[in-house]
């Protein structure tokens, strides 16, 4: 095996793309924990930490850029980004333990396609989107697109993500993230649900993303529940047609976690949780 860093982005796609079985090291705590437990044995590493950009967090057209090598634990730092997409820093910060989240990437949470990834459903929620490197040059895929299933991505060969975008957050606008797991930390999620929201100046839901995780072969935008929201207000019957959305959408399996049956339920119950959640933020409580 063949360890490279390269120092730009074109650098590191001509070492993946001149080199079958290579594969991308940003935090790694995916891929090493593949490489000990002998589940993968690449030819090559490239470690792209040293490409100017990967561990920066910019501010670019009203929203965020962030460096695929920036780690849960940097983006919980920065004070921008926590208060334009909370929902975002808090998904990545519950990657792992604190150790892991000090090299842990959602760009890498992204990649790893697991359909439980807690990041992942914050960023379909936010909008967010993924450049891709790779020999034909530069191109933007929206993040709910790169995971095609358990374990398998839209990158093609020489491809790899560079940044994360996420767009500017808007007046009055929301977002957050819970999961359930069986234990109280350091857990898959066994359900996971992200929400982004914005008001109009009545307050009823003008616009909303809702996404989730865990409960199919990757991350489920379900459009009905944010149709269901739209142009009301989030009382109580808004909150049932939002959970019954979810938990109609879920494609769950029944598994030594939980049944399908009890992540439906779930579902519907973490949706109408952080709908409450980032109803308080677009309307400025911080709480």
């Amino acid at each position: 095996m063949r360890y490279e860093a390269p120092r730009s982005v074109e650098e590191a796609v001509t070492a993946l793309a001149g080199q079958t079985g290579a594969h991308v090291l940003a935090g790694g705590t995916d891929l090493l924990v593949k490489l000990r437990s002998e589940m993968i044995a690449p030819e090559l590493i490239v470690d792209i930490k040293r490409i100017a950009g990967m561990r920066e967090i910019t501010a670019e057209e009203g929203g965020w850029r962030i460096g695929a090598a920036v780690s849960g634990a940097e983006m919980g730092e920065h004070e921008g980004l926590c208060a334009d997409w909370p929902g975002v820093v808090e998904a990545a910060e519950l990657i792992g333990s604190t150790q892991v989240q000090g090299r842990a990437t959602i760009a890498g949470n992204l990649c790893n396609a697991s359909p439980a990834a807690d990041s992942v459903p914050a960023m379909v929620a936010a909008s967010a989107v993924a450049r891709i490197a790779g020999p034909e040059g530069t191109r933007d895929l929206a993040v709910i697109d790169v995971p095609q299933g358990p374990g398998k991505t839209a990158l093609g060969p020489g491809e790899f993500i560079t940044s994360i975008f996420l767009p500017p957050r808007g007046a009055r606008s929301g977002d957050a993230y819970l999961r359930f797991i069986p234990r109280t930390e350091m857990d898959i999620a066994v359900v996971g649900c992200g929400i982004s929201l914005s008001l109009d100046e009545a307050g009823r839901i003008s616009g909303a993303r809702v996404a989730l995780g865990a409960v199919g072969p990757k991350v489920i935008l379900v459009e009905a529940a944010a149709e269901a929201l739209k142009h009301r207000a989030l009382d109580a019957g808004a909150l049932d047609d939002l959970a019954t959305a979810c938990a109609r959408a879920a494609t769950p399996i029944d598994d030594k976690r939980g049944t399908a049956e009890f992540r439906r339920h779930v579902a519907g119950v973490l949706a109408r949780r952080v709908a409450v959640i980032a109803e308080a933020r677009a309307k400025g409580d911080t709480a």
